[in-house]
């Protein structure tokens, strides 16, 4: 019986590991977009992790990797600003939303009007995403 639990357990163990290197890791980028020289200051988190707050030039970006957790519940969320303008803030990386859409790499940009687009991997093309309120 011994054999078996430990069988079992090692058959697990292998199962588990498989599904998370079958997943891999998630690669996210900020892009600074706004044009004129402008600088924004971004702080993006998640329940485990605190990236801090970082100041990304004009026609520059910023840039992290994870591995989505074994649940699918992985959530990054950021808070953008520029100049004189509000906090904005939106999810950079929401599991249940871009499992698909950005499977390896997870891009956003600021445009020059300050509209927050994503880019679907899927579908190959940038969508407008609102911001949300803080």
């Amino acid at each position: 019986m011994k054999i078996y639990t430990r069988l079992c357990l090692l058959l697990l163990l292998l199962v588990i590991s498989s599904l998370k290197c079958a997943d891999g890791d998630v690669r996210v980028h900020i892009i600074n977009r706004l044009g004129d020289g402008k600088r924004m200051d971004v702080h993006c988190r998640s329940k485990d992790d605190n990236l801090g707050c970082q100041t990304v030039e004009d026609n520059c970006e910023m840039a992290w990797s994870f591995s989505v957790n074994f649940w699918g519940t992985t959530l990054f969320y950021c808070d953008i600003q520029w100049e004189d303008s509000v906090w904005r803030h939106f999810n950079a990386y929401d599991a249940s939303r871009d499992y698909r859409r950005c499977r390896s790499e997870c891009r956003w940009m600021i445009s020059k009007e300050g509209w927050l687009y994503g880019y679907n991997q899927e579908g190959e093309d940038w969508e407008l995403f609102p911001f949300k309120k803080t």
